[in-house]
């Protein structure tokens, strides 16, 4: 199974919004863990981090050895983590704990029974400290099984402060507006925007973000199951709403063929890279990690962003994305496992990762001040104010040949429909034949 990359790159490209270090709280880790008391185990923790992701995490998994004496250790598993966590499963050699990226194979895993149940004190700890929908999508069938560690932000517009202020344009709040101010950007000599089309994920976020301020929470939700179909009017309403977009060639970097042949990197290079083609580029809040780290912006100076604006007199919409911790029912070490678990609930743990940058946590007990960075902190705010109206990721929630699978699927249609936005209605069709049958799979 193809793995999905929109929190991958939260994950793999993303790297830390900023270097600086802050202290990190320290305190208990568990209730009832005290002392050295784990010392001599070790825990297997897979995932699919890489870089400065990964280095970040050891930083908490470090911290975890310090308070408790266990010893950790860190599997990269690349795209497949399904895959990979499966023959693993299947050689004897479970990890124990597994960071799931997306809330369709947290789902895959549980039906498998390849997951624990995760402990009271992690349970207690995520009712008292985290908006209830994150519980929601780390349980299935009412059993609660992933916590949700790390979130992504995906409804950041990124822009150059430079090209807007040059263009004489403050940042809309309105989709229209947002438009209008791309036509003015235009005008002044830059494309508007940068589109990142040689990837599908970044398609289906732009298309998310309209749906769920244009269509509302409850058809998102019903979409998301596929208990709506995708021929449904609000569904064309959306398509035609990013269309008006898509067809606009003064509004994209090099019109549709030159965004078909631009990768996630390559669209923020186009914003924030030596030779700048466009003033804003969408996507999530790890934007931010790649104009630092791949091209020197001083994060709040020389690259800023505004939320994604409303569509149709909607509420501004907030989507997002995430890794979930889970504990394997055939790893060797469940005990600590669970104790790992529960340390990750507490803002101590956030703290850790939130001081090293390129991290947002959804728990509300953490200290805004851990963050090193005021934009970090604005994004985490505004992550955490939107509580339960927050929604995940559709296409990860979705069935992965759907949702996730590069050159099929939604990714697929959605990059023929930015090749050709002239018809959403066949497009609408398009998308709800791949999803019956996926959803049927």
């Amino acid at each position: 199974m193809m793995r999905r990359r929109t929190t991958l790159l939260a994950s793999c490209t993303a790297l830390a919004l900023a270097l600086g270090a802050t202290a990190c709280g320290g305190g208990p880790v568990a209730a009832g863990s005290g002392g050295k008391s784990l010392s001599g185990q070790t825990i297997t923790v897979a995932g699919v981090w890489s870089g400065s992701e990964q280095k970040n995490f050891q930083k908490v998994l470090d911290a975890f050895t310090e308070k408790t004496g266990a010893k950790t250790q860190f599997v990269s598993t690349g795209d497949n983590v399904s895959t990979v966590v499966g023959s693993k499963i299947e050689g004897g050699n479970a990890p124990d704990v597994v960071m799931v990226p997306q809330v369709g194979v947290l789902q895959q895993f549980a039906k498998k029974g390849w997951l624990k149940p995760l402990s009271k004190t992690t349970e207690g700890s995520v009712d008292t400290n985290y908006a209830s929908v994150w519980k929601k999508y780390g349980s299935v069938d009412g059993t609660f099984y992933g916590l949700y560690f790390k979130a992504a932000h995906k409804s950041t517009v990124w822009y150059s402060p430079d090209a807007l202020a040059q263009a004489g344009v403050k940042p809309p709040t309105t989709y229209d507006a947002m438009l209008k101010a791309g036509h003015t950007v235009s005008d002044s000599g830059l494309a508007a925007f940068s589109v990142a089309g040689q990837d599908g994920w970044t398609l289906t976020d732009w298309f998310e973000n309209i749906y769920l301020s244009q269509a509302g929470p409850e058809k998102y939700d019903a979409l998301a199951a596929h208990q709506l179909k995708w021929t449904d009017p609000t569904v064309v309403k959306a398509l035609t709403t990013l269309g008006k977009l898509f067809k606009d060639k003064q509004l994209i970097a090099g019109g549709q063929k030159e965004a078909l042949n631009t990768d996630f990197p390559g669209s923020v290079e186009k914003v924030f890279g030596p030779k700048p083609e466009a003033g804003m580029v969408y996507e999530g809040d790890f934007v931010a990690g790649v104009a630092k780290d791949q091209f020197g912006k001083k994060i709040g100076q020389d690259a800023n962003f505004f939320p994604f604006p409303a569509v149709d007199g909607g509420n501004a919409p907030v989507v997002s994305g995430g890794d979930a911790a889970v504990v394997l029912k055939d790893g060797k070490n469940q005990k600590a496992a669970m104790t790992f678990l529960e340390y990750l609930a507490t803002p101590e743990a956030s703290a850790v990762w939130a001081g090293a940058g390129g991290f947002l946590s959804p728990n509300k007990k953490l200290d805004l001040a851990s963050y090193s960075d005021d934009i970090t902190r604005e994004t985490a705010k505004s992550l955490v104010a939107a509580g339960d109206s927050v929604r995940f990721d559709m296409s990860d929630q979705a069935p992965a040949a759907f949702g996730g699978t590069k050159g099929a699927g939604e990714w697929k249609l959605l990059q023929d429909f930015l090749r050709d936005p002239s018809n959403p209605k066949a497009t609408a069709a398009a998308l709800e034949k791949a999803a019956a049958k996926a959803y049927q799979g």
